[in-house]
C-alpha cells in the first residue's frame, strides 16, 4: 500500500499516512482539525541493469552510438552473405 504525505492549511502540521488506492483522502487535520491538503512526492523510479536505452532498442552487445547504426547494418548484412553463399 502507498504512502501518502498530508500537510493542514491551517497549522501547516505535516504528516504521513499509509492509505489503499481505493481508500478516501483525508480532509481533517488530527491537530486542530482544519482542513489537509495532499502533498505531491517525486516517484522513486530505478532503472537497474546495463542499461535502459542501449540493450532495449538495439540486438546486439556492441556499443556503437545511434548515429553510426546504418554502417553497422551494411557490415551486418555483408557478413552474412559469403555464410549464405558457401552452404
Amino acid at each position: 500500500m502507498p504512502t501518502y504525505a498530508y500537510a493542514c492549511k491551517d497549522c501547516n502540521h505535516a504528516f504521513e499516512t499509509v492509505q489503499s488506492f481505493s481508500d478516501a483522502s483525508l480532509t481533517v487535520c488530527p491537530e486542530c482539525g482544519g482542513t489537509l491538503r495532499k502533498k505531491f512526492n517525486s516517484v522513486g523510479v530505478v532503472f537497474k541493469g546495463g542499461g535502459f536505452y542501449r540493450t532495449d532498442s538495439r540486438s546486439g552487445s556492441s556499443s556503437v552510438p545511434a548515429s553510426s547504426g546504418s554502417s553497422e547494418k551494411s557490415a551486418g548484412s555483408s557478413d552474412k552473405a559469403p555464410a549464405a553463399a558457401a552452404s
